[in-house]
């Protein structure tokens, strides 16, 4: 249960940072944002509620193993929604690398699909 609740409080904390700010503006998620935050507070007051309840309720316990699935891929599409603004910013400020590199390097795919991001909120 603490494992959730720490993991609940990472991701909120993650939505907080200022590196974090830079990505909602780029990308236009400042809505989907808010609507997490909102939604991962709530979660938290009930993570304290179930921790009371969980060893007498097996349904309950199903529930929190999902939800921590589901706080897990959070995490990792705010990564992604993170590192994709920090790759745009440095694409931004030195330009392009159309010529630099070939089309398979590393560098030239974005870091990971943003597509997550809607399934995580929905």
């Amino acid at each position: 249960m603490a494992d959730l609740f720490g993991i609940a409080e990472g991701v909120l904390g993650k939505i907080a940072s200022r590196a974090f700010e830079e990505a909602i503006t780029i990308y236009g998620v400042e809505d989907q944002i808010i609507e997490l935050r909102e939604t991962l507070t709530s979660i938290k007051a009930v993570l304290l509620d179930a921790e009371e309840q969980q060893m007498k309720n097996h349904r309950l316990q199903v529930w929190l193993d999902r939800l921590q699935d589901v706080l897990y891929d959070a995490e990792d599409v705010l990564d992604e929604l993170e590192c994709e603004a920090s790759r745009k910013k440095v694409i931004s400020r030195y330009g392009g690398i159309k010529g630099k590199m070939n089309s398979h390097d590393l560098f030239a795919t974005p870091c990971g699909s943003l597509q997550r991001f809607e399934r995580v909120l929905s």
